[in-house]
C-alpha cells in the first residue's frame, strides 16, 4: 500500500507522531482514529521511505502556507503557486482538500514551524538532497509575486536553518532559482541575451571563467541532485517527481545556452 493509502486508512499520521502526524490527524478526521487498533500491525510491515513521504508532503504545504501568511497578506500568486503545485502533482480530490487543509494550518499564529523543520530533518535522516527540494519549493512559493518580502527571506531563513542548511548554502540555494526563474519566466520578460546567459551561470552556480570541466562538474552535480527517480527513492512523494523534472529540464537548459556560447 503507498503512503497515500496508509493515509486514508489512517494508521500512517498516527505513527508519524510530533506535531506534522498531529496536523495529518486532524486533518483527516475519524479516519485518523481508525486506524489506532491497526498500529502495532502496521508498524511490523512498516516502510520508511513512505513515513518520509507523508512527512515531506505535511510539512511542504503547512510551511507553504506559513509562508505565505508571513509578511501579513496571503497573495493571489501565492495561492496559484500552491495551486500549481498541486496540479502538478495531479493530486485526487481526497489529496487536493489535504494538501489545502494544510496550507491552511501553516497560515494560523500558533502553528509551530520550529518543531515542524525540527521533525521534517529528523525523519528524512539529513537527506541534503530530499531537504533541498523542500527549500526550493518554499522559495518558489516565496518569489511568485515577483519580489521576495523581508518577512518571507526571514521565515527561508528560518527553514533552511532549521533543516540544516548554513546561511552560505541557502544563500546559494536561492540565487540559483531566483537566475533560473528569470530565464523560464514569460517570454516578454527573460531580458537580453546576454543578461540570460548570466542567468545561466547563476542557474549552475558557478561563475563565467569556469573551465569547461568545471562547468560539467556542477551540472553534473546539479542534475544528480535533482535526479526524479533517486529523489522518490529517498523519500520523495511519487506525485512530486514531475516537479523533480521540471527542475533538471531548466539545469539542462541553462548548461545547453552556455555550452552554446562557448562554442
Amino acid at each position: 500500500m503507498s503512503w497515500w493509502g496508509k493515509l486514508l486508512g489512517g494508521t500512517f499520521g498516527f505513527m508519524l507522531g510530533g506535531p506534522l502526524g498531529a496536523m495529518l490527524g486532524a486533518s483527516l478526521g475519524h479516519n485518523f482514529d481508525k486506524g489506532r487498533e491497526e498500529d502495532e500491525h502496521e508498524r511490523l510491515r512498516f516502510i520508511r521511505v513512505e513515513k518520509v513521504q507523508s512527512a515531506f508532503f505535511t510539512a511542504t504545504f503547512s510551511m507553504m502556507g506559513h509562508l505565505a501568511k508571513s509578511d501579513g497578506v496571503v497573495s493571489k500568486a501565492e495561492i496559484a503557486v500552491a495551486e500549481s503545485v498541486m496540479q502538478q502533482m495531479r493530486l485526487t480530490a481526497p489529496q487536493k482538500r489535504l494538501a489545502i487543509d494544510l496550507f491552511e494550518k501553516g497560515k494560523q499564529p500558533d502553528f509551530p514551524a520550529h518543531a515542524v523543520l525540527k521533525q521534517l530533518r529528523a525523519e528524512c535522516n539529513f537527506r541534503y538532497n530530499l531537504l533541498q527540494m523542500f527549500i526550493e519549493i518554499l522559495i518558489v512559493t516565496a518569489l511568485a509575486d515577483g519580489e521576495l518580502q523581508a518577512a518571507e527571506r526571514e521565515v527561508l531563513d528560518a527553514a533552511a536553518t532549521g533543516v540544516g542548511f548554513s546561511r552560505e548554502e541557502f544563500r546559494q540555494i536561492l540565487q540559483r532559482l531566483q537566475a533560473s526563474q528569470r530565464m523560464h519566466g514569460r517570454q516578454e520578460s527573460r531580458g537580453t541575451p546576454a543578461s540570460r546567459l548570466t542567468d545561466a551561470y547563476r542557474t549552475l552556480g558557478v561563475d563565467r571563467s569556469a573551465t569547461n570541466i568545471e562547468l560539467k562538474r556542477a551540472y553534473r552535480r546539479l542534475m544528480n541532485q535533482h535526479h526524479p527517480d533517486k529523489l522518490v527513492a529517498k523519500g520523495l512523494p511519487q506525485e512530486m517527481m514531475d516537479m523533480a523534472n521540471q527542475k533538471t529540464q531548466e539545469i539542462k537548459a541553462a548548461y545547453e545556452l552556455i555550452r552554446s556560447s562557448r562554442g
